[in-house]
């Protein structure tokens, strides 16, 4: 469920090392976004339930800020996201 740093960033270049950063970043949101709305469905406490939920809410909003700080500093990443969406586009619609 958790991810690991899947290797030695330090003695990247700068602008790698930030990317590899912000992709790290990106995955330990999504990490926590599952963490919080798997324990929400457990939980029988509405409470503790809403909180939860919550909380998941503001990890969405995080990625959502490092997916963009990405997004302008790694423009092969922004084209093939781009791609994507029009792939998706192509097969849906």
């Amino acid at each position: 469920m958790l991810s690991k740093n899947p290797g030695e960033i330090k003695d990247l270049d700068a602008a790698k090392k930030d990317r590899e950063i912000l992709r790290l970043a990106i995955i330990a949101e999504l990490d926590a976004i599952n963490l919080y709305e798997q324990l929400a469905s457990i939980t029988e406490n509405p409470n503790i339930k809403k909180v939860l939920l919550d909380v998941a809410h503001e990890e969405k909003v995080h990625v959502g800020e490092f997916l963009e700080m990405l997004l302008r500093n790694d423009e092969e990443q922004l084209r093939d996201l781009e791609k994507g969406k029009e792939e998706i586009r192509e097969l849906l619609e």
